[in-house]
């Protein structure tokens, strides 16, 4: 029987400035085989999206340096980004913030309090078995 972590040998950026939330996200998806590559502010984390095109990136929004909705704003300018998913993980939860995200093209927008880590890892898992975003 394969081994079902191979199946997600894919690569996320995750752009958290909270490293003990961090560590857990890093630690969950490890444990699916994934690789995981942290940025510490917003600055950092368009940096890196841009050199590594990872598969998915999940963008906490309250962040130094720049936030979470400048970076998925300069992303989605970004044509070699076309296929990469973009998840906001962030405490914000006001009606505006979501539409907003929506707005600017974020694939998915989950409030920390309201999901669990295995609930994001599942999410992550589905948008990661579709080929293709278009």
């Amino acid at each position: 029987m394969a081994d079902e972590k191979n199946k997600f040998k894919s690569k996320i950026l995750l752009v958290e400035d909270d490293k003990m939330l961090a560590d857990m996200y890093i630690t969950k998806f490890s444990k699916e085989g994934m690789e995981v590559i942290r940025a510490e502010d917003g600055e950092k984390g368009l940096k890196i999206a841009k050199e590594i095109k990872p598969d998915l990136i999940l963008l906490d929004i309250i962040m130094p340096k720049l936030d979470g909705f400048a970076v998925l704003k300069e992303l989605k300018k970004d044509p070699g980004m076309g296929n990469t998913h973009i998840l906001l993980l962030t405490n914000l939860g006001q009606s505006e913030d979501v539409e907003k995200g929506q707005e600017l093209g974020a694939d998915d927008y989950f409030i920390k309090a309201n999901h669990t880590p295995a609930e994001i890892v599942e999410k992550v898992k589905y948008l990661l078995t579709k080929k293709d975003k278009k």
